[in-house]
C-alpha cells in the first residue's frame, strides 16, 4: 500500500508529460514558420520566372506568326506609315497546351478585326515552348497548359514597317493554376493554388531566338 501511496503523490514525471502535450503546437508551431518562407519563395519564383518569360518573349520571334508576317499596309489597305489603330488589331491571345516535352499554342482574336483580309491565327510553336523553357529556369513546374501570352494594341508600329512587325503590341504573360502545398498539410496531400501571375513589356526587336 505505501509503494502505491508513494506513486500516486510522485510528480517527478511532470515535465515529461507537459513537454509531451506541448510538443505538438510546438512542432505545429515551427512547421507554419518555415511554410510562411517557403510561400514567399515560391511566390517570388513565380514572379520572377513570368517577368523572365515576358521578357524573353519581346525579344525574340512573336508567338503569333501570322500577326509577324502580317502587312496592314498590303492587307487591310492601311496607308503606309499610319498607326493601326484598335478595331484594324483588336489583340491576340496566345494559350498554350500539350505537355512539357511536346508543348502546343493557340492564338486566336477575342475582338474580330475590321481587315477584310484576316490576320492568319498560325502560331510559331518552336518560340512558344523557348519562352516556357525559359520560365522553366526560374520556376521548374510551370506547364505549358499554365501559360497564356496575350498580345495587345499600344498605339505603336505603323502600317509598312519594313523593319519589322507592323505593330508594336503590348504582350503580357499570365500564369496560372500553379500549387504551394504546405507541409502541415502535406500528410492529407492537401495543395493550394496560387497566383495568377501576369506580367507586361512592350514588344522590341520580336526577331531571333535570344535574349539577352
Amino acid at each position: 500500500m505505501k509503494l502505491f501511496s508513494r506513486l500516486a503523490h510522485d510528480e517527478n514525471g511532470g515535465p515529461a508529460a507537459e513537454f509531451a502535450l506541448v510538443l505538438p503546437v510546438a512542432l505545429l508551431f515551427l512547421a507554419g514558420i518555415i511554410d510562411v518562407g517557403r510561400y514567399m519563395w515560391t511566390y517570388n519564383e513565380a514572379e520572377k520566372a513570368t517577368q523572365m518569360g515576358v521578357r524573353y518573349a519581346v525579344t525574340t520571334d512573336a508567338v503569333p506568326s501570322g500577326l509577324a508576317g502580317y502587312s496592314f499596309a498590303q492587307s487591310c489597305a492601311v496607308t503606309q506609315g499610319n498607326q493601326i489603330s484598335s478595331t484594324q488589331f483588336p489583340g491576340m491571345t496566345c494559350q498554350g497546351g500539350g505537355t512539357v516535352a511536346a508543348p502546343t499554342v493557340n492564338c486566336s482574336f477575342p475582338t474580330a478585326s475590321s481587315c477584310s483580309n484576316a490576320i492568319p491565327t498560325t502560331s510559331n510553336a518552336p518560340a512558344f515552348r523557348e519562352i516556357v523553357n525559359r520560365m522553366r529556369l526560374f520556376k521548374p513546374d510551370i506547364l505549358p497548359t499554365q501559360v497564356q501570352i496575350r498580345y495587345s494594341n499600344s498605339g505603336l508600329g505603323y502600317a509598312g514597317d519594313p523593319t519589322g512587325m507592323d505593330v508594336a503590341p503590348l504582350v503580357t504573360i499570365t500564369v496560372t493554376g500553379l500549387q504551394f502545398k504546405p507541409l502541415t498539410t502535406q500528410i492529407l496531400g492537401t495543395a493550394f493554388t496560387i497566383g495568377p501571375f501576369s506580367y507586361s513589356l512592350t514588344m522590341e526587336d520580336g526577331e531571333g531566338t535570344y535574349s539577352n
